[in-house]
């Protein structure tokens, strides 16, 4: 098996630690160390950590962003989808020790002069949407209600991350679940 070269081992060191920490909890000199490449390579692949963390946020996009549309496009019950979607939520916050949505939590430490960061965060979140607007179409086979409904199931969905990783617990996912269902049969 090859040994990931220079940018990747600089990407996957900064993946884990901003995931771990936090983007403004890392610093370059660290990531550096950890990904046991020079200075010069660091700068070579990327211009600063803000360029650094925009090309986490994306790679960590395209694996959403995949995943979103395999379910999307499996075949099944909108509501089963949404389900287990849902589920997968819980398992991520365990996995992750309840470390919630690495872009609200990029975001929060983030200011308005980071333009590359935000829009990162901005189309993620856009693409959040439409995958909720989907599967409530899925269900309901009216674009307008689908849009209404698919915007309530996104935020309890984000709600349901943010607050199982305020009290790092998973009743929260629990609770948004059994009202998404409720809301996407409606």
């Amino acid at each position: 098996m090859r040994k990931p070269n220079a940018k990747e081992r600089i990407l996957e060191t900064a993946s884990r630690l901003f995931h771990q920490r936090g983007y403004s909890e890392v610093g370059i000199n660290e990531i550096i160390s950890e990904a046991q490449t020079a200075k010069a390579s660091f700068y070579q692949h990327y211009s600063s950590k803000e360029s650094l963390c925009e090309a986490w946020l994306e790679d960590t996009h395209e694996k959403s962003d995949a995943r979103l549309k395999a379910i999307i496009e499996a075949e099944g019950d909108a509501v089963d989808k949404l389900a287990d979607y849902f589920d997968r939520l819980k398992s991520y916050l365990i996995n992750s020790e309840f470390r919630g949505c690495p872009y609200n939590n990029t975001g929060v430490v983030s200011g308005e002069e980071c333009t590359g960061i935000r829009k990162q965060i901005l189309d993620h979140k856009a693409c959040m949407r439409s995958f909720f607007r989907e599967l409530a179409f899925q269900q309901s086979g009216d674009r307008e209600k689908a849009e209404f409904t698919g915007d309530r199931l996104l935020l309890l969905y984000s709600g349901a991350s943010t607050e199982a990783q305020t009290v790092k617990d998973l009743w929260p996912v629990d609770i948004a679940k059994a009202a998404a269902i409720d809301l996407i049969q409606f």
